[in-house]
């Protein structure tokens, strides 16, 4: 399915422009263009289906069950809904924003926010053909346990107090837009999809100019960064390399799908395990254009907050698997 928004930025710019597709500026146009339109479908698709799902369920209940003595369940629920659904980075937000909205603890929600990146199905699969079941099973390990910790130490701070204004309040009182659902009524279909509607429409407006901004400056680096900068730059394993490398991947933006060739270049090229994933982890769940997006849902201190955990989670881990990598994968 979503292949057919890479055959539009291709139709885009090879077909109608008539762009050598060798070319950088081509390769930034047919990101950009097929970034666009996928985040921009999955934006109004998946904010109308969640806002529909609100107005049918009892948002109470299931928000009572997460917050309550399965707080650590939700985390790993969290978690594993990141896992099993196709989302990039950015893709992610519109989720964070519908479950914000439906006051799903905030731990929970970033639980799946940064787990949703790092992990779906197409990326273990890749993983397990390229770098075996070993390799595989410790990256979703150390995928899981960071968007677990994060989401616990965002609860434990109580992050909801630094999100925007619009949505926080609509996690004080259970809605994003003047349509609230009352919660001893029983809603008709219609009814349901007017609340949808005006629910998608609002928040469209507020993010739908930063998506444009937040795709564009990734587009401008995935075109012009050259091949091989990486492999040539983040050196032996000494133990600087490993922030380094975590500090190069975010500004790039891609999905874990695209950036598991990556990783296995990088490890054939000698690269350690751990500063690989970092990069890897960096890049897919720490880009710069989800913090653009991201800074439309997050005020500035809890933006810094998400970043700089973010940053000491992956440097920590990659040091730990560059100790005990070795070690691991000895006999591999």
């Amino acid at each position: 399915m979503l292949e057919i928004f890479a055959y539009i930025a291709t139709l885009s710019t090879e077909g109608v422009l008539g762009l050598d597709q060798d070319k950088n500026l081509t390769q930034t146009l047919h990101f950009f263009i097929e970034s666009t339109t996928k985040i921009f479908a999955l934006l109004i698709v998946l904010i109308y289906v969640i806002a529909l799902a609100r107005a049918s369920l009892n948002v109470e209940r299931v928000r009572a069950f997460l917050a309550g003595k399965n707080r650590l369940l939700g985390y790993f629920l969290g978690s594993t809904f990141g896992a099993v659904t196709p989302f990039c980075s950015c893709s992610s937000v519109p989720v964070f924003i519908g479950f914000t909205s439906a006051r799903i603890p905030i731990g929970i929600t970033m639980a799946f926010l940064i787990t949703s990146p790092m992990i779906n199905e197409v990326a273990v699969v890749l993983l397990w053909g390229l770098l075996g079941w070993e390799l595989t099973l410790l990256y979703v390990v150390v995928g899981f346990a960071v968007g677990m910790l994060g989401g616990a130490f965002l609860d434990a701070i109580r992050a909801e107090r630094y999100l925007q204004p619009f949505l926080a309040k609509a996690y004080e009182q259970g809605s994003s837009s003047a349509l609230a659902e009352p919660e001893n009524k029983r809603l008709s279909l219609s009814e349901r999809h007017e609340f949808a509607k005006g629910e998608t429409k609002e928040i469209f407006r507020r993010v739908w100019k930063w998506v444009f901004i937040g795709v564009g400056l990734g587009a401008l680096l995935y075109g012009y960064v050259p091949d091989g900068w990486f492999e040539k730059n983040l050196g032996d394993g000494a133990w600087w390399q490993v922030p380094v490398a975590v500090l190069v991947g975010i500004p790039l933006y891609t999905n874990i799908t695209g950036v598991v060739p990556v990783m296995e270049s990088l490890i054939l090229q000698g690269l350690p395990i751990g500063t690989t994933l970092a990069f890897c982890m960096s890049t897919v769940a720490a880009s710069f254009p989800e913090f653009v997006l991201l800074k439309q849902v997050m005020q500035w201190r809890l933006l810094v907050i998400v970043f700089l955990m973010l940053l000491l989670a992956f440097t920590v881990a990659g040091w730990i698997l560059n100790l005990v990598g070795p070690l691991l994968f000895a006999g591999v």
